[in-house]
């Protein structure tokens, strides 16, 4: 069966380094909706297109427009075998759009990274990002000062002091709480607790994973 998976979390949570671990695992794509736009806009696509429009006018990319560009994504060949998407659904909105478009496919599972607001504040407030490869560090790594990655400068990411930490939590609160009721109540639906240790975290993630997938093999659900 193929693993078609949404890793939900607010920030700070570790989704995409945990959703980049069991793609590279799994050897299949991991999936942003930044860099599935950047990607189109690139490209010229038609729907690239109208991104590139509406960011140039400083607005924000609209429900339409990032169904299209993920519609467009999800149509590629590498996904055949599965796919991660991180950053997408945002809305109830696009999570229907989302079921339309894989309908057929194998389910779609779903995994919350649960992490208490406290704990989220103090990982964003000491969190430090490559100045030239865009690489997240945290720990260790981050008090050395330099990017474990390419060995570039740290810095803290402007929008990671506590004032600012705590108004993106309270909208990703606001508008991921309906998603999570949106998928809660299906049998691939699972949450796991990030406040773990990496390793920890990453091991309940492949287990809790593993309990969808199954669950749902048993019963012959398809999307």
């Amino acid at each position: 069966m193929a693993l078609n998976l949404i890793v939900l979390g607010p920030p700070g949570a570790g989704k995409g380094t945990q959703a980049e671990q069991i793609a590279r695992a799994r050897g299949i794509p991991k999936i942003s909706t930044g860099d599935i736009l950047r990607e189109a806009v690139h490209n010229g696509t038609e729907i690239g297109k109208r991104a590139n429009a509406i960011m140039a006018r400083g607005e924000l990319v609209s429900d339409d427009v990032m169904i299209g560009i993920v519609r467009e994504r999800l149509g590629q060949k590498d996904v055949q075998d599965g796919f991660i998407l991180d950053g997408f659904p945002r809305t109830v909105t696009q999570a229907a759009a989302l079921d339309e478009i894989v309908k057929g496919r194998d389910p779609m599972v779903v995994v919350e990274i649960v992490v208490p607001e406290p704990e989220l504040v103090r990982r964003l407030s000491i969190r430090m990002v490559c100045e030239s490869c865009g690489a997240t560090a945290h720990g260790a790594a981050a008090k050395a000062g330099e990017c474990p990655e390419c060995g570039g400068k740290l810095v803290q990411r402007s929008d990671d002091n506590d004032a600012v930490v705590l108004e993106r939590l309270k909208v990703y609160h606001d508008r991921t709480q309906p998603l999570v009721e949106y998928y809660q109540t299906r049998p691939t639906f699972r949450s796991v607790n990030g406040s773990q240790a990496a390793d920890r975290v990453a091991a309940d993630l492949v287990a809790a994973i593993e309990s969808a997938g199954s669950g749902v093999a048993a019963k012959g659900v398809r999307s």
